[in-house]
């Protein structure tokens, strides 16, 4: 099962690397794939009596809210700091500038991990 799991691991990334390149197809085929998870999610709703719109809505939004995929999915925080930052969308980028700013993520994140070490340190220095 393990080695069934890891297949369609390594599969997937090498599909998302591949579509990555094409962000339209990407979109067209996440599209379908949401339109038909969405339209099984329905079919089998209605198998349940009980299942109207206001118990269909409120069940959504608390499981929504429960697993944090609300704002994910609704609002991502990409978009909020963008719009906040008054940047370009991902896609109007230029890859210079993509890169320049993964420059910058990395130093920053190297940084951290320096300060963290140091404090780390400094905490072991001061039971002592």
């Amino acid at each position: 099962m393990k080695s069934f799991l890891k297949f369609f691991d390594i599969l997937e990334d090498k599909i998302r690397f591949s579509l990555s390149k094409r962000p339209i197809l990407y979109g067209l085929i996440s599209g379908f794939g949401v339109v038909f998870f969405f339209r099984g999610v329905w079919l089998i709703a209605d198998e349940f009596p009980f299942m109207t719109g206001f118990v269909t809505l409120v069940t959504s939004i608390i499981i929504l809210l429960l697993s944090g995929a609300f704002v994910e999915h609704f609002i991502s925080d990409k978009i909020i700091t963008s719009g906040i930052k008054r940047e370009k969308k991902l896609v109007e980028k230029e890859v210079a500038e993509i890169d320049a700013e993964t420059n910058i993520l990395r130093n920053v994140q190297r940084d951290i991990q320096k300060l963290d070490k140091k404090i780390s340190t400094l905490n072991e220095t001061l039971k002592d």
